[in-house]
């Protein structure tokens, strides 16, 4: 029997599981600051000073190809090197310290994800901002939007908005600019009581326990955990999940006792409310639930338990989809037929060509790919190799969201979402090889330990590489504000690339438009004749009000990580604007700069009448 199974008296005890094949007493060994947990009260303390006092020597402006990573100073990297032989120590005891252990990892999420909530001055990440946008329409139109153009597909999935238009009407707060640069934490924080009851309705060991939760944070680069309906709606999956495995865990106990289970229909109406609340706030998130369950339902055994979870996930979903998401739905349906008609395009659609972007993203970009297909690899690892996982619904979990790779591309991102799926189950099935039982040879937990410090070190590559593009200064946000409360009705809002902070904001009076999303033809055009191109976008008819030019930084940045535009781009284009009599500068700063189109032969209104 493996030392992690969970039919172990001393385990459920909480005592450490015997040594498998052991036939005598381990030999005792010499005291070290392991073994007695000196160094699981200090490693902690030390490491969240060494954290905030990295925080003030950050220069952010120095930014580079590889973003956070090239300005955290080396107290920032000693302060997780710490953190993480801190929780090996932990998990090195004799009985594992719950309280500690959660402390180390509250402290691996706040030195990971509050980092930049601390170093910026305005939300992070363009979507973010665009989020912020959608609820600050909400809340104006007390519901849906009109005249909402590409965003009107959050009128139809609007239950994340609509909550948090609920909490700014009771709060008496007038925007979500005030938690939404704190989500990320937030998100994270709120993931590990999900991630712990469904660990531990797998397995009574904590070292495996705590480890996993360990691992997920460690391993979690995808960056889905921003403002947003997404990250929103993945909690509420992991949460679902957590319960149902949860209730499954019981059936069994009450089964080997030769009990009835116990019925709890407060538990089931909970997770109906969850699920209703994932159906209106997300597209994609309900299909991975129902694809989780389906699998799950498979074994005769989970069959009672999973089966009325599964038919309130698809009536719901099939329920909303049918009625208030009808319209986008009814659209893009051909789009979803047309995308299972070539799963091999939408399972690397993900994976664009990065011959131009710059050097330090082509790394990170293999970083990223190769930390993805490790964990995935060591997860099948650790499914042929224990016996007692493939008795579990984990295996199942692995599967479940790789069925949705081939279905559609959602944007060029389905791969990336797939493995934020998977990560739940993969995380825990990766612990069982890396977290060793106790007690254990010291060479194999020093392997672990330096296994999962090398995961670690790749999602810093995932999580922050692209820093200088999402991060914005105080002044791009001030000049983004301005041209969105300067814009009347009717008018449009241009700019090179999509990373502008907050260009959404007034979407159902304005429309934006993003130069970088144009036809090839017209961006290649941009390259010569920047002044042609924004010529161009006076013509349409749609546009009863004046046009703008917003340039910053951040858009200067993306070009030159990703190769959208080449290096240089943004610049060239604000020095044509600059020598053009047609464009008019209302904005200036190093960081910013706003123009308004007048036309051929027009006046242009005096300087400080339309300065900030």
């Amino acid at each position: 029997m493996s030392a992690h199974q969970t039919s172990s008296p001393a385990a459920e005890a909480g005592d450490p599981p015997p040594v498998p094949g052991a036939t005598r007493p381990a030999r005792p060994r010499r005291p070290s600051p392991l073994r007695h947990g000196l160094l699981v009260p200090l490693a902690l303390p030390v490491a969240v000073g060494l954290w905030i006092a990295s925080l003030p020597r950050v220069k952010v402006d120095a930014m580079g190809d590889l973003g956070l990573l090239q300005v955290l100073p080396v107290t920032y990297f000693a302060a997780l090197g710490l953190l993480a032989v801190g929780f090996l120590a932990v998990l090195r005891e004799p009985r594992v310290r719950q309280p500690w252990a959660a402390g180390y990892v509250l402290a691996l999420i706040a030195v990971i994800h509050a980092t930049p909530s601390l170093l910026y001055p305005a939300l992070r990440y363009a979507w973010a901002w665009k989020h912020v946008a959608v609820v600050d329409a909400m809340l104006r139109h007390d519901g849906a939007v009109p005249h909402a153009g590409t965003l009107d597909i959050y009128n139809q999935w609007p239950g994340f908005f609509q909550l948090n238009a609920a909490v700014l009407r009771v709060t008496g707060l007038h925007s979500v600019l005030g938690f939404a640069s704190w989500y990320p934490l937030l998100a994270n924080l709120l993931l590990v009581g999900p991630l712990l009851l469904l660990y531990r309705s797998v397995t009574t060991d904590r070292r495996l326990v705590w480890g996993g939760v360990w691992l997920y944070f460690s391993v979690s680069w995808v960056g889905q955990d921003y403002f947003s309906p997404q990250a929103f709606a993945y909690l509420l999956y992991v949460t679902v999940i957590a319960l149902v495995l949860r209730r499954l865990a019981d059936r069994r106990r009450a089964e080997a006792a030769g009990t009835p289970a116990a019925r709890r229909p407060g538990a089931f109406v909970l997770v109906v409310v969850l699920i209703a609340a994932i159906v209106c706030s997300h597209q994609l998130t309900p299909l991975m639930l129902i694809t989780t369950l389906l699998l799950l339902a498979i074994p005769r055994r989970n069959r009672r338990v999973v089966l009325p979870v599964l038919g309130a996930a698809v009536g719901l979903t099939f329920l909303w989809d049918s009625t208030v998401a009808r319209p986008y739905v009814s659209t893009h349906l051909s789009d979803l037929i047309g995308a299972l008609a070539t799963p091999d395009r939408n399972a690397t659609s993900g994976l664009a060509g990065l011959g131009s972007a710059a050097p330090g993203q082509v790394f990170a970009s293999w970083v990223d790919r190769s930390l993805t297909a490790s964990v995935f690899l060591l997860a099948l690892v650790a499914v042929v190799r224990h016996r007692w996982v493939r008795r579990t619904g984990l295996p199942l979990m692995l599967l479940a969201p790789l069925v949705m790779l081939p279905s559609n591309n959602y944007g060029g991102e389905m791969i990336f979402r797939v493995y934020l799926f998977v990560l739940p189950a993969a995380a825990f099935l990766v612990a069982t090889l890396l977290v060793p039982p106790w007690p254990h040879r010291r060479w194999r937990a020093y392997a672990s330990g330096l296994v999962a410090a090398v995961l670690l070190g790749g999602l810093l590559f995932g999580y922050y590489a692209k820093e200088n593009m999402n991060r914005f200064t105080a002044e791009e946000a001030a000049a983004t504000r301005f041209v969105t409360a300067l814009a009347p009705p009717g008018s449009r809002i241009v700019s090179v690339t999509s990373s502008l902070p907050g260009g959404e904001l007034g979407y159902d009076t304005h429309e934006r438009l993003v130069l970088a999303q144009d036809p090839l033809d017209q961006r290649r055009l941009l390259l010569t004749d920047p002044l042609a191109v924004l010529q161009s976008t006076m013509d349409d008819p749609r546009i009863t009000g004046p046009t703008y030019v917003i340039l910053t930084r951040a858009q200067e940045a993306e070009s030159q990580l990703t190769g959208v535009f080449p290096v240089g781009t943004v610049g060239s284009v604000r020095a044509a604007l600059d020598t053009s009599t047609l464009f008019q500068r209302l904005y200036d700063g190093p960081d910013a700069a706003v123009y308004r189109y007048i036309g051929p032969g027009a006046r242009p209104s005096p300087p400080g009448s339309v300065q900030p």
